[in-house]
This record gives C-alpha cells, sequence and structure tokens, in this order.
C-alpha cells in the first residue's frame, strides 16, 4: 500500500512543481508516513483515501461524512489520531491529486457562455438579458458583484490536463500505444483502428501518423434524466470523450472515459448545444496545432508534444 501512495503521488507531481503547491505537495508525503495513531498499521493519508472512495461510492453527502468523520476521530479511534475533523480537511488532503474544474457562467437562454471574449459581460450580446440572477447596485464593490449567483452554469473539466495525467503514469503510457504496437492486424475488424477511416487519416495527415501517442477520441452525449424519475420531464446532457489508443476492452471502461462537459437541465440544450462545446471546440483545436502541448512520457521517459483529433462522434438525432 505505501509503494502505491509513493507512485500515485509521483504521477501527480508534473502538475505542482511551483512554489505556490510545493508545501501541500510534500504535506502529503508527509501524511503518507505518518500513522493514523500510535501502533496503527494504516497511514493518514491511507485513511482518508479509503474514506473518501467510501464517501463517493455511496454518494454520502458532505454533512453526512462530516458527522462520520466527528464519531470516528472522537468516539471510536484512539487519541490523539490523525484522522481529519471534516470533509473540508479531508479534500485538502489530497489537493495535489486534484484536477482542474472550470465553472462557466451561460447565458439563460442558451445565447453564449461567458467565456472567452465574453468573459466580463454582465449580460447576454444576443438577447441582452442579465447574467446574474439579479442585478447589483452600482454602489457595490466589485467583489461584491462577483459574488452574485449566475443564472446558469456550465460544469467544464479540461481534457489537456488529464491527457498528462495518463502519460505521467508509466503502464498507462504504455497502453496508449497499443494500437500501433501490439494490435493483431490480420485484416479482421476488432478495432477503430482496422477500420477504413482510420487508414484514411493515416493516409492524409502523415505527420500526426508518425507519433504513436497522438489520441483519437470519440466524442458522445445524450439527455438522462439524473434523478431515476421518468414521471419528470427533465433532461441533463453530459458529454464524454472515449480514447481510441487503447485496447478494445479498455476504450469504454469508465476508468478511461473522459467527462468534460456537463449541461445542465431541465431542458435539452437541442441546435444550441454548439454553444456549450466552445470550450472543448478550444482545447481540441490547441491539442491539433503541433508543438502546442508539452507532456511528459513516463514510460519512455522523456518530453514529447502531443497532438489530438475528434476521430467520431457517436450520437443519437437529438445529439
Amino acid at each position: 500500500m505505501l509503494d502505491a501512495l509513493d507512485k500515485m503521488i509521483r504521477d501527480g507531481e508534473p502538475e505542482f512543481l511551483d512554489a505556490r503547491n510545493l508545501k501541500k505537495l510534500e504535506q502529503m508525503r508527509k501524511d503518507a508516513k505518518t500513522p493514523l495513531f500510535n501502533g496503527s498499521s494504516m497511514t493518514k493519508l491511507e485513511a482518508n483515501l479509503l474514506l473518501l472512495e467510501m464517501k463517493s461510492r455511496n454518494g454520502l453527502s458532505d454533512k453526512g461524512f462530516d458527522d462520520l468523520l466527528t464519531h470516528l476521530k472522537s468516539k471510536m479511534l484512539p487519541r490523539p489520531n490523525e484522522l481529519p475533523e471534516n470533509t473540508y480537511q479531508a479534500k485538502q488532503m489530497i489537493y495535489p491529486l486534484g484536477l482542474e474544474v472550470q465553472k462557466i457562467h451561460a447565458c439563460y437562454n442558451d445565447c453564449i457562455l461567458y467565456h472567452g471574449k465574453y468573459a466580463e459581460l454582465d449580460q447576454c450580446s444576443v438577447c441582452e438579458l442579465s447574467r446574474y440572477k439579479s442585478d447589483c447596485p452600482k454602489a457595490m464593490t466589485i467583489v461584491d458583484q462577483n459574488k452574485r449567483p449566475p443564472k446558469k452554469v456550465v460544469w467544464y473539466f479540461p481534457i489537456i490536463p488529464r491527457l498528462k495525467r495518463l502519460f505521467v503514469n508509466e503502464k498507462t503510457a504504455e497502453l496508449m500505444r497499443w494500437h500501433a504496437k501490439k494490435r493483431v492486424n490480420d485484416g479482421k475488424l476488432r478495432h477503430p483502428a482496422d477500420g477504413s477511416q482510420w487508414r484514411a487519416i493515416d493516409s492524409r495527415y502523415k505527420t500526426f501518423k508518425r507519433e504513436i501517442r497522438n489520441v483519437r477520441f470519440g466524442l458522445s452525449t445524450d439527455g438522462m434524466n439524473p434523478f431515476n424519475m421518468v414521471s419528470t420531464n427533465h433532461s441533463t446532457w453530459p458529454v464524454t470523450l472515449c480514447i481510441y489508443n487503447l485496447l478494445p476492452w479498455l476504450c469504454m471502461k469508465r476508468t478511461y472515459i473522459m467527462m468534460p462537459l456537463v449541461i445542465q437541465g431541465p431542458h435539452q440544450p437541442s441546435n444550441n448545444i454548439d454553444v456549450y462545446l466552445r470550450p472543448l471546440v478550444d482545447e481540441l483545436n490547441e491539442l491539433w496545432t503541433a508543438n502546442k502541448v508539452k507532456v511528459w512520457d513516463e514510460y519512455k521517459k522523456e518530453q514529447f508534444h502531443l497532438r489530438a483529433l475528434l476521430f467520431v462522434t457517436i450520437s443519437d438525432l437529438p445529439g
């Protein structure tokens, strides 16, 4: 377990080697060696990870998790002990392993995202509807104005940091070469790499083909009711990316599927879905541009410039 924790911390290192975050990374190393209590075989970090995994797997609320930590720390474990006191402390302990999440405001009528050139606007440039739930007095300070609740929010999970995280793990970095190194090429269709579309792209974009680590994505989206109630008219749209570099039985595993975007309901985005896909399109453009994204490959122990393309989309007619 200690070897696994040390490996996990090393995987997260490349993104945290700046002065601001080094202290948190060093504290995490310390937590990985600190016993939970005197005489315990379990470390502080190990216990925290096990409890957070249980919270995630069972959908435990932050308040419920706070109560659990309070009972464990004060009534069930020997004192003194190193268990965090609340959810905030538990999450801060694994902060270096986290990945970026962007909270992007959206027009209530789905006209624009307040992102890029629209980031500083207070009202929609198309329908002129206010960005916020209530207009603030001019006397309010800029800090107070920025705290106003937006009418609509989109959660965006950038894909470039996630791709970098895949390649800093030695095992996964090797798997990302499977389509070129270990795929059986006997004329049978077992994987998208066996198809004519893959060969057509290789023929047209020869520089892209030369680097076998370059990524080919399959994008899929559809509406769903997250509340599992058939009678409720609600449509939330997750957007997912699968990676076709991987083995066919890993492409669709949850571990390797990225969800860069969640378009909240209750109404489906309809033709305005392109508005919400803008941040993803910007990142895909960046990944397509040569020499733009530098990535560390732990398998080869070298840096390289990663590129990616959108190979296929999977959706029904509304999607």
